[in-house]
């Protein structure tokens, strides 16, 4: 008889719990919904930031792309001079 009561309380405790389990799984939903949301945000925040950075670093480099075109009649010829004295040099050395 006690293995009868024992069973039985065993199957109706069964019985309660998955009654009430979605009840008990409610705020497991909720707050897996809330933690779903705000990781949504931070990762869009987080995207947002390294866009903001992306889009920094291609204006500094069309800046820098900008300023070489607009010097370009400043260091082209120094350049061009620079290379003639380095090629006279180094033809002197070898003849020396």
């Amino acid at each position: 008889m006690k293995t009868f009561l024992i069973v039985l309380l065993a199957l109706v405790g069964a019985v309660v719990v998955v009654k009430f389990l979605p009840v008990a799984l409610v705020p497991v939903i909720v707050v897996l919904g809330l933690l779903l949301v705000i990781g949504g945000l931070l990762a869009g925040g987080a995207a947002a930031i390294v866009a903001a950075v992306l889009a920094l670093l291609v204006g500094l480099l069309a800046g820098g792309l900008a300023l070489l075109v607009i010097l370009a009649p400043i260091w082209i010829p120094v350049l061009v001079i620079v290379g003639l004295i380095a090629l006279i040099k180094r033809l002197n050395a070898r003849s020396a």
